[in-house]
């Protein structure tokens, strides 16, 4: 079996370079919140009272989030993994040089 401990391999062969956190992070944040926004403005214009219209423009845009951001979820995702294997490479590397081998 293919050692995967290696981490993700770029186009060249060589090790990939892995997505940035916090691009991926505002931006899905911000389009969750403008799809909030929005569906709530529209059922607020179709005649639901405050409570009611941010109540179900947040449900709505679950489902709505789900689908339209996509792209971005995934992508976080992959920034994320990322980042945990390079933390954990990090964590063992210290382990092996505070033990002296």
């Amino acid at each position: 079996m293919a050692d995967t401990s290696a981490g993700p391999v770029g186009p060249t062969g060589g090790p990939a370079t892995p997505p940035k956190v916090l691009p991926w992070l505002v931006m899905y944040t911000v389009g969750r919140l403008g799809i909030w926004a929005l569906l709530t403005l529209i059922l607020w214009m179709l005649g639901l009272d405050v409570f009611s219209g941010l109540l179900f423009g947040l449900l709505l845009s679950m489902v709505v989030s789900y689908f339209a951001l996509r792209f971005a979820r995934e992508r976080l995702n992959e920034a994320l993994a990322a980042w945990q294997h390079r933390r954990r490479e990090a964590k063992e590397d210290l382990r092996t040089r505070l033990s002296g081998e």
